[in-house]
């Protein structure tokens, strides 16, 4: 290649990056005050994790005293749905908005931020990276990518999923098109399945068409929200394959690591704050949508068969199992830390939480 040649292809890939840069709505500084801009994987207000991603903005803005806002941006907006790690990572955008569940291409062990099948529920995974050690594995495995991640809502236990068909046995599920995420989906496929990784805005359109045979998403209110209940109608529990699922947003980490104390502080806060109210309005709206589903829309809600689950499970020993030898040390230590953290409270919720939950199903008289 001649001299001539390299100079051009370098003018060339810079006037690119350039047009990238111009077709991307820059950051606003003035007087000191910064708008930075949130990119997310939900479609623009979705209710539960879109509205959500609004709500942390927010209060940044409020927290920061409008020295720090936020602009949002849905899925497909600016990048792709599932691009927003990497827009972030590679500093396109401030922060990002979704769920750990999608980065297992990056660093497998960031799943268990996420979720694990047959795992920790929301409450215990916090308690884990609050006092059991995942809070400092969770910003080494993100540092890796240039990000700061912050926990900011759960969904709660998911539902396994709306099915086109009934599904009697685990002969009836092998072979399904099943669109899922995260290491839920490892174990599905590992059960038989063939996985399908769809952002939120594509499921419908894939279930209505056939293209897939059942799917998962979140649970009955934001599931409903997006139509599935109307192409699907067996809608099976448990959901194993995430008995929380966690929601973040992720900072790029050397604009976070430049912010004052107090703003850093401002964002730390307002995904803390918003954590605790995503998970409990899953918990209050998933309730009212399950009714809804079943009695104005013919939805026949099935626990899935006992041998399934029984596949499930083994094949999710076998996805931890891999996970406690990968080659990367990094997810070695995350997993030997979910694993001792999950197994102390496994032994302890069948005489609390469980037991007290067990207990207001007897038939007596109450309310």
């Amino acid at each position: 290649m001649t001299k001539r040649a390299t100079i051009s292809r370098r003018g060339a890939v810079a006037a690119a990056a350039a047009a990238g840069a111009a077709a991307f709505p820059a950051p606003a500084i003035s007087q000191g005050r910064m708008e930075w801009r949130m990119v997310t994987a939900w479609p623009m207000n979705l209710p539960g994790p879109g509205v959500s991603a609004n709500k942390i903005a927010e209060r940044i803005g409020l927290l920061s005293g409008g020295r720090l806002t936020v602009r949002v941006f849905g899925a497909g907006q600016i990048v792709p749905p599932l691009g927003v790690f990497d827009a972030v990572s590679q500093g396109t955008a401030e922060l990002y908005h979704a769920v750990p569940a999608y980065w297992l291409g990056k660093l497998r062990g960031i799943g268990f931020f996420g979720s694990f099948p047959f795992g920790m529920t929301a409450q215990e995974l916090v308690g884990w990276m609050t006092w059991g050690g995942g809070g400092a594995l969770y910003d080494e495995a993100y540092a890796r990518f240039g990000l700061k991640p912050f926990l900011c809502g759960d969904s709660g236990p998911q539902f396994l999923g709306w099915f086109r068909r009934e599904i009697r046995s685990i002969e009836d599920f092998r072979g399904l098109r099943y669109r899922t995420a995260g290491l839920g989906g490892e174990m599905f496929r590992r059960a038989g399945a063939s996985v399908v990784t769809l952002p939120a805005g594509q499921i419908f359109q894939a279930l209505q068409s056939g293209t897939i045979d059942a799917a998962e998403f979140i649970g009955p209110w934001n599931d409903m929200t997006l139509g599935f209940h109307q192409v699907a109608k067996f809608f099976y529990y448990p959901g194993v394959q995430e008995p929380s699922s966690s929601e973040e947003i992720g900072v790029n980490k050397a604009k976070y690591d430049a912010l004052p104390d107090d703003l850093k502080a401002a964002i730390r806060f307002a995904a803390q704050a918003t954590y605790m109210e995503a998970l409990t309005e899953y918990d209050h709206r998933h309730p009212i949508a399950l009714k809804e589903a079943v009695e104005k829309h013919s939805v026949q809600v099935r626990e899935a068969p006992r041998d399934l689950l029984v596949a499930l499970g083994n094949a999710a020993g076998e996805v931890l199992k891999e996970l406690r030898e990968d080659q990367d040390e990094l997810t070695r230590r995350i997993a030997e830390s979910y694993v001792a953290f999950r197994n102390l409270q496994a032994g302890y919720a069948p005489l609390s939480y469980t037991g007290v939950q067990q207990a207001r199903t007897l038939p007596i008289r109450w309310g």
